[in-house]
């Protein structure tokens, strides 16, 4: 067994792996976005048909992003000479800025860590991976997608919303949540938290699902 294939990958809850890199605005590390969020994405090349739809579609939800105190990083194995052909391509032909740095990860050293590179799909791109980690640098979420699938924009910002609402007010979102919609709170622990819950002003369906407005 290799080196690689004994990494372990970070998991949900834990701290995120740090890293330091070259970007398209300058060194970034990540330990220096501790007090902000941070949505991490990767993608497969430069100059591809997907990604580049997908970096319109991140720079348009940037702004967004930014209200909610998170930092937009994009990532591929490509150098930073490449990232910047290529964004400068994306102005000129599509009008379109790219606001957030790209980091470049010649080495696959970042893509490694994060579990970017899965050799069912390809042993030398990223697939289109999603880390959402919070501002104490812990992961909080992650998703994975195939190579042909570009990803969807409006669940990244409706992800964030959820994390930081739950946090916020120590509760749950059910399925289908967007922000404003009643929440979850947490099921009772003892006969006598459950007969409370009735008196406590919450919507009901069953003692152990009861939602509330926040």
């Amino acid at each position: 067994m290799t080196e690689e294939t004994c990494t372990r990958l970070p998991g949900l809850g834990e701290p995120a792996p740090d890293f330091a890199a070259d970007s398209t605005q300058g060194p970034v590390k990540l330990s220096d976005f501790k007090g902000k969020w941070v949505v991490l994405f990767s993608h497969p090349a430069d100059f591809t048909p997907v990604c580049t739809t997908e970096f319109m579609a991140f720079s348009a939800i940037h702004d967004d992003l930014k209200a909610l105190n998170v930092q937009l990083l994009g990532l591929s194995v490509d150098s930073v000479s490449a990232h910047l052909a290529w964004i400068r391509a994306i102005k000129e032909k599509m009008g379109v800025t790219v606001p957030f740095p790209i980091i470049a990860d010649l080495t696959m050293t970042v893509a490694k860590k994060y579990g970017m590179i899965q050799p069912g799909q390809s042993s030398t791109a990223a697939v289109r991976a999603v880390f959402v980690i919070d501002d104490k640098g812990i992961l909080r979420a992650m998703i994975y997608y195939p190579l042909s699938i570009g990803r969807y924009m409006p669940e990244i910002l409706r992800l964030v919303k959820a994390l930081q609402t739950t946090d916020a007010h120590k509760c749950s979102t059910p399925a289908n949540w967007q922000p404003g919609d009643k929440v979850v709170v947490a099921p009772p622990k003892t006969t006598a938290e459950m007969d409370k819950r009735l008196s406590e002003g919450y919507e009901c369906k069953d003692w152990y699902l009861c939602y509330k407005k926040i």
